[in-house]
């Protein structure tokens, strides 16, 4: 399975983006996948899990600003970023988890401006 995230730009501070990530083989045997992001000079993190059964998991600084969703018949993990701060700027990947080597993709980059 190959997972490419496709949605970033540059947005201000307060707005909004949609990251989709789209898998080139069926996620549905995958029991969580997640979102995760990189910022410049510091590691890369989780943000957000989702189980097959639908179950959600935020880090604090994202809980109540980002929804994470997924379809298992499309084969695709979407992130909607709401209220967004520089805080959030970084590049966005997506990958099971706990994550695969193999799936890290070149992931989307998210530019939020003050």
């Amino acid at each position: 399975v190959q997972l490419q995230a496709s949605g970033g730009g540059l947005v201000q501070a307060g707005g909004s983006l949609r990251l989709s990530c789209a898998a080139s083989g069926s996620i549905g045997s995958i029991p969580i996948m997640g979102w995760y992001r990189q910022a410049p000079g510091k590691q890369r993190e989780l943000v957000a899990l989702i189980s097959n059964l639908g179950s959600k998991t935020y880090i604090d600084s994202v809980r109540g600003r980002f929804t994470i969703s997924r379809d298992d018949a499309k084969n695709t993990v979407d992130l909607q970023m709401n209220s967004l701060k520089p805080e959030d700027t970084a590049n966005y990947y997506c990958n099971q988890n706990p994550p695969a080597r193999a799936y890290w993709g070149q992931g989307t980059l998210v530019t939020v401006s003050s």
